[in-house]
């Protein structure tokens, strides 16, 4: 009889530890990320890629991060991309060259031949407005279209 009793409690210490753990894990993780995929792996400069999303926590800063997956075939160490912005009082737009490559190797993270880079577009924590945001990116590049580009997208997360 102790043995089924000291069996019970085992397992009913295990259910509870798992709940905890489940319950834990629930908590938002406050984050925004959303590609656009080109089919034919290949970004056309007449092809935008449009991003909305609402902010409703003004008291924390946010870094926003410029997300791109391409070939280990991509030609170039960089790109240029022309950002639109609207936020819910003004829009503007910005022109950003991001590094993808030293000369050794790419700056992003690689599975088999994919590469995925995660770029700041501002150097530092902002704070956003309360209300909707729309992100459009169009990239600028000389060589149109950009061969071997499998997405390019947007994040979106609480500064910690």
């Amino acid at each position: 009889m102790k043995v089924k009793s000291s069996l019970f409690s085992f397992s009913f210490f295990t259910v509870l530890v798992f709940l905890f753990l489940v319950l834990a894990s629930c908590n938002s993780i406050d984050v925004f990320e959303k590609t656009r995929a080109f089919p034919e792996h290949e970004w056309k400069s007449k092809d935008t890629a449009t991003f909305s999303f609402d902010i409703k926590d003004t008291s924390s800063r946010y870094n926003v991060y410029f997300v791109l997956r391409h070939e280990d075939a991509y030609r170039k160490k960089n790109i240029w991309v022309d950002i639109t912005v609207k936020s819910p009082d003004s829009t503007y737009k910005l022109k950003r060259e991001f590094n993808l490559a030293d000369n050794t190797h790419w700056l992003g993270s690689a599975m088999d031949d994919i590469i995925e880079h995660r770029i700041n577009i501002n150097a530092q924590p902002i704070a956003l407005k309360k209300g909707q945001y729309s992100f459009v990116l169009q990239q600028v590049m000389r060589e149109d279209p950009l061969q071997y580009v499998l997405n390019a997208g947007i994040r979106v997360e609480k500064s910690k």
